[in-house]
């Protein structure tokens, strides 16, 4: 296992390039296996997510081939339809390959996915939609078996919870499913119409991508396609949140569309951060005046994560250190998940001053001198948080489990350290 060392108390500032957003990427990865000709993807980052989805492609035998931040990939060789179960556990995505390979192979064995342990991560809703598409899901020693049954064709499908993967799911099997699937109630994220962006350049005949009502026209096959996959635009908000809080200037050379930017915004700018945006470049001045925006009649406000365009559940923890840096008080509920907020023991052990009201709610009282310690990262977000508590922090501090941080985070320590940090990694 690794650990980064975090000497804190200077300041993250200059210019700063995001990679492609890596929750499209991954989806985009298993739309490999709806077809039999090349995807070219662009923009990818090289993180162990990433790695782990190839891996568990190149098993199944599809050609992968990874040049710099290029991944071509090929499903015309595939040879199986079952998943290595150890690749599996190391991958929450690694689910994401049911619906497509079901539709197109005929059928499909996954074993139960790893990823964060941020609490229950419901799989009935992708396995609900499926089954209505006419993909029989049943449970068997362990693993999950898909088979396409005779009745596969499209359908209308209210989904039970906005779910991103479950939509990415049943939206690229609905792709080869004959007639008119309608999926209602569906998540419209970012990387959500990256992906139909890419199904639709591969043939597919996707309309509604943004809003929360898919319609998708069933194609016999679908080809090969070239895409660029659109900015992390989370991975940008950590950098921003690191900036802010020790004071430096930050400047983003590629962003995401208007309404991204409008829900970061909304987010940062609670916490008294501004900055401005001329010419696809986004410039973040150097220390300002970090206030909590209090509600009318000064209550205590509230930042909470939702559906998509709410704040995503993915900034609030990076949100939730920089409030410690913050003049005021702020109350942080997480909706989505049961477990994201049991990181702030290790801001307590930091000496931020907070206070944890249940598992989805914690208030937030700030700015405050945190303290260097010798923590762990529990999961890929938490640990991105760690990391900017600690670059605020008085001394040195050890983060352990870095490898947790670099599923989702490109060379996190090198791309700090060229921002002014003073972050190494030991093994």
């Amino acid at each position: 296992m690794a650990r980064l060392v975090i000497r804190g108390g200077r300041r993250i500032g200059g210019e700063f390039r995001p990679l492609g957003n890596k929750n499209a990427v991954l989806p985009m990865l298993a739309a490999s296996v709806l077809t039999d000709e090349p995807l070219r993807i662009e923009n990818v980052p090289d993180i162990l997510d990433v790695e782990n989805m190839l891996n568990l492609l190149a098993d199944l035998g599809v050609a992968v081939a990874r040049r710099g931040h290029g991944v071509e990939i090929c499903a015309r060789g595939l040879t199986k339809t079952g998943l290595d179960p150890n690749l599996c556990a190391k991958v929450r995505s690694s689910i994401l390959l049911a619906g497509p390979l079901a539709a197109r192979q005929g059928m499909a064995v996954l074993y139960p996915p790893g990823g964060d342990a941020i609490g229950r991560r419901r799989l009935d809703t992708h396995f609900e939609g499926l089954n209505q598409l006419g993909i029989g899901v049943t449970w068997v020693n362990g693993a999950f078996r898909l088979q396409r049954r005779r009745g596969f064709r499209g359908t209308d499908i209210l989904l039970d919870e906005a779910s991103v993967t479950a939509t990415e799911n049943i939206l690229m099997a609905a792709t080869l499913a004959p007639g008119r699937t309608t999926i209602f109630n569906a998540a419209g994220e970012p990387h959500v119409q990256d992906l139909g962006m890419l199904l639709n350049k591969m043939g597919a005949r996707i309309s509604g991508l943004g809003t929360n009502r898919l319609e998708i026209e069933g194609v016999p096959r679908l080809g090969g396609a070239r895409h660029r996959a659109g900015p992390d635009y989370i991975e940008i908000g950590s950098f921003l949140a690191a900036a802010a809080a020790t004071g430096g200037p930050l400047t983003v050379t590629e962003l995401p569309d208007a309404l991204t930017l409008k829900v970061m915004q909304r987010a940062f700018a609670r916490l008294g951060v501004r900055w401005t945006v001329s010419g696809g470049i986004l410039k973040l001045p150097a220390r300002q005046r970090l206030q909590v925006r209090q509600d009318f009649g000064g209550a205590i406000p509230k930042m909470e994560d939702g559906i998509w365009p709410a704040i995503p559940s993915d900034l609030l923890s990076v949100a939730l250190v920089l409030a410690t840096q913050t003049r005021g008080e702020i109350l942080f509920f997480e909706k989505l998940f049961e477990s994201r907020m049991y990181f702030v023991d290790r801001l307590l052990e930091m000496g931020a001053t907070l206070v944890q009201c249940d598992p989805h709610r914690v208030v937030v009282s700030g700015p405050v001198k945190l303290r260097a310690q010798h923590i762990t990262s529990p999961d890929i977000r938490a640990g991105m948080a760690l990391i900017i508590a600690a670059l605020c922090a008085h001394g040195t501090t050890v983060i352990e489990q870095a490898e947790m941080i670099d599923r989702g985070y490109e060379r996190i320590e090198a791309r700090l350290r060229a921002l002014g940090a003073e972050i190494t990694r030991q093994r």
